[in-house]
């Protein structure tokens, strides 16, 4: 892989003309592998109206935030690589985690499909799908505690609700204005009405808190833990956080190839359909994927991307509205 200057990206209209646009870095990323930018780095997007992140007219637009600043990078694929550019005082160490979110550090080469057809026919079409990393951990752990045991849509509202209140707005030609999550004190002091506004149940507001008031010490413990299992050992150490957000935790800020959500409403049911034609509960689930070890996690996305999964049988679960009560 490599970086080198690249042309500039199409210019898009500023949503807010009284805004100032900061002046943009690029660069242009030509990974030394297949990359499927959409299902690669759209995968972090939490849902549509996710504040953190806009896809339109095939460019990723993604605030985060950095050590020296919060920022907007946009992505686009073209034939010579993915042309990437940032705003905001954190522009250069947004660029700098474009090949690690590109899956850099991933290695779909060293999968072996074995003698399942339907996996070896979607790791065949899917060459380019690579699991990344967002490295935003403090924003992954929070989404991921959001989304416990509640529908996508909940957890997603919540998450809309959350950071556009109280996180920080960062000026870019984004076709919508994009905000960057709240800093890790800022989640700490966010007042009981506003989670339960957002329809964030006590339990789940808790356990961000609690994560929040342990600073930059859990972070650091997390980031430098040697592997999965002692990253696994840090997370579950925190009240209310189980197996089920450790491994979306690993998944989405270190691109774990081998983790499994175990817990999860559906994952069990899909799984079970694409490997053995019938559902399965989670100790059937993580018997069929047994003879992936390692790579469990992949097999898991090629199962999505590729449609293996279960049919929807009924009307989306309408979920339940607590906050007037």
């Amino acid at each position: 892989m490599t970086f080198s200057p690249p042309r500039t990206l199409p210019r898009r209209p500023v949503a807010d003309r009284s805004v100032r646009v900061p002046p943009r870095v690029e660069t242009r990323y030509r990974p030394a592998h297949e990359l499927d930018l959409m299902r690669t780095v759209g995968f972090h997007r939490r849902g549509g109206t996710d504040p953190t992140m806009h896809i339109a007219g095939g460019v990723i637009w993604r605030a985060l935030r950095t050590s020296a600043g919060p920022a907007v990078l946009a992505l686009r694929q073209g034939a010579d690589g993915v042309l990437a550019a940032a705003w905001g005082s954190g522009a250069a160490e947004a660029l700098d985690t474009v090949p690690r979110l590109c899956g850099a550090e991933d290695h779909p080469e060293r999968f072996d499909p074995g003698d399942n057809p339907l996996i070896a026919e979607a790791h065949r079409r899917h060459p380019g799908l690579r699991i990344g990393s967002s490295e935003g951990l403090t924003e992954v752990i929070v989404s991921a505690v959001l989304e416990q045991k509640v529908t996508a849509m909940q957890a997603y509202g919540a998450w809309r609700s959350l950071v556009t209140r109280f996180g920080e707005t960062v000026p870019s030609p984004a076709p919508r204005p994009l905000r960057v999550a709240p800093t890790w004190d800022q989640w700490r002091r966010i007042p009981s009405w506003a989670w339960h506004r957002a329809g964030v149940e006590p339990p789940q507001s808790r356990t961000i808190v609690s994560a929040a008031s342990r600073g930059s010490s859990l972070l650091d413990a997390v980031r430098n833990a040697p592997d999965a299992a002692e990253r696994e050992r840090v997370l579950t150490s925190l009240t209310g956080v189980g197996p089920w957000t450790s491994a979306e935790i690993r998944i989405r800020a270190f691109g774990d190839p081998d983790a499994v959500s175990v817990g999860d409403f559906h994952l069990a049911h899909h799984v079970g359909h694409a490997l053995a034609g019938r559902r399965t509960d989670d100790a059937g689930m993580l018997r069929l994927l047994a003879p992936w070890a390692g790579q469990r996690q992949r097999v898991i996305r090629l199962i999505g991307v590729a449609g293996l999964g279960e049919p929807r049988r009924a009307p989306r679960l309408h979920p339940e509205d607590h906050r007037g009560r």
